[in-house]
């Protein structure tokens, strides 16, 4: 796809020019880097040995001898490693027949029953958070001071609590116990076990990216003793080759947004691309058989992002009633009264809106795509953050603010996970998708706005491990 961009966006304005706010974005730090993927060639005695390896990974998945522990911790190892997509039907069946044969007067340890407890409640199984009780003990019914030495039961019982729902006390108070002494011991475990619980206190699994957990789990997973080898062979192959299918859709991701040469006709926009792809697509569906579906989602948040800075950092507000009265005819005669730099956005619009609807009406779906704009954001010289709306509503305080809106942030993941409770309306793969987008603004937005920052560092490293960097075998 080319577009006649430069010379249109030399034109002068048919607006007066005004006095705009210049947020500064930087050039993409990628360049043409994934542009140089474009010849890669599929290593078919490789993808051999993974299949080979997969159907000997699926033998120990499914050993009968193994005892409903073991099995736990196998369907851990191989969800935190990246490759249970390769395993649904049968974790699936795994783990229904451990809750339907599961005691709640079992003598399991706070570890396993935790563990339990997590993956279960993962899969949409309808557990009691009652297991937990056998932990506490006295009048006050606090927990266990015994467990305080029990490092990898505190670990996985911390895990578990982030699957919590609305009116679950206990786990509320296991969340304040695990971490208060995670905290508190951290620095006086060996190194491999403090950098673990270091990593789980900064980013919880449930709340993780998928392809980023499973490059740092591929670093720790070969130092554990219990570790299998060709499990983890298995995990490091695919990654691999999961990894050069992605770097092939970011190198044609990359291609368009260069052909659109956004840098040079919309220059107070983010060249965000690359970034664009490894967060709103590869993050929320990394599985090969959605490839499609990521360099489309690619390319509908990039127009989106230019979007977003034509209305946050760029439009005046006469201009942006324009481009609004424009998006929402959808026709290419209705550019004509714009700026050209709006022109410019317009029209890439369009483009990349007929791509989508003619590839959707080859597969017999057409879907409609509408952007739309809050009329209050439009009146604004920049957007209010939720801190100063909350602020100014309610008299508080920047701290009480802080406050409140991470609680309604945690009630918020309390509602996700009682979605997964039956019945469920919605069908799993749905609500996981929804669940892994969630995942990616509590990983990109929990400091700092990493997406827009001008500090690249934020979403560098994840970027170059899952997309750049192979795992070494």
């Amino acid at each position: 796809m080319s577009l006649i961009l430069t010379s249109q966006a030399q034109r002068p304005n048919t607006i007066a020019d005004v006095k705009r706010p210049s947020a500064n974005y930087t050039p993409s730090i990628w360049g043409d880097h994934f542009l140089s993927y474009a010849t890669m060639e599929v290593d078919i005695k490789l993808e051999q040995h993974v299949r080979q390896l997969k159907e000997e990974v699926k033998k120990m998945l499914m050993d009968p001898l193994k005892s409903p522990s073991q099995q736990l911790n196998l369907i851990d190892d191989i969800q935190r490693l990246g490759v249970s997509y390769h395993f649904k039907n049968e974790i699936d069946g795994i783990l229904k027949q451990i809750h339907h044969n599961y005691s709640y007067g079992s003598e399991d340890d706070l570890y396993t029953t935790a563990l339990r407890f997590r993956l279960l409640r993962q899969q949409g199984c309808n557990v009691s958070c009652d297991m937990f009780n056998k932990f506490k003990e006295g009048n006050d019914q606090k927990f266990k001071a015994s467990l305080l030495s029990d490092v990898s039961g505190l670990l996985s019982l911390y895990e578990a609590t982030h699957l919590r729902i609305h009116g679950e006390g206990i786990l509320e108070e296991a969340l304040s116990f695990t971490t208060t002494h995670l905290q508190s011991i951290k620095h006086s475990l060996s190194s491999s076990l403090s950098k673990e619980v270091a990593h789980a206190l900064m980013q919880p699994l449930r709340k993780g990216i998928n392809r980023v957990e499973a490059r740092y789990y591929l670093s720790i997973y070969h130092e554990r003793d219990s570790h299998n080898d060709t499990l983890l062979t298995f995990a490091k192959l695919d990654f691999n080759l999961v990894q050069k299918i992605h770097q092939k859709e970011l190198c044609e991701v990359t291609r368009w947004w260069k052909d659109l040469d956004v840098r040079n006709t919309l220059p107070f926009t983010r060249d965000k691309a690359t970034e664009v792809y490894f967060c709103w697509a590869l993050s929320v569906y990394f599985e090969p058989q959605y490839s499609y579906a990521r360099k489309i989602s690619s390319k509908v948040t990039a127009m989106a992002s230019i979007i977003d800075d034509i209305y946050d950092a760029h439009g005046t507000f006469e201009e942006l009633e324009l481009f609004t009265e424009a998006i929402q005819r959808w026709d290419v005669c209705a550019i004509d009264p714009l700026p050209d730099y709006m022109k410019v956005c317009y029209k890439a619009l369009l483009e990349a809106y007929t791509e989508i609807e003619e590839q959707l009406a080859k597969e017999g779906k057409l879907y409609r795509i509408h952007y739309a704009r809050e009329a209050d954001e439009q009146k604004r010289e920049h957007v209010t953050s939720a801190v100063e709306c909350y602020m100014k509503e309610y008299g508080a305080t920047e701290e009480q603010a802080i406050i409140e809106l991470r609680r309604k942030l945690s009630d918020a993941w309390k509602d996700i996970n009682e979605s997964f409770h039956p019945p469920n309306v919605v069908p799993r793969a749905l609500l996981t998708r929804i669940i892994n987008f969630a995942c990616v603004m509590d990983v990109v937005y929990k400091y700092v706005d990493g997406y827009s920052t001008h500090d690249d560092t934020v979403l560098k490293d994840f970027i170059v491990s899952t997309l750049v960097q192979p795992v070494p075998v």
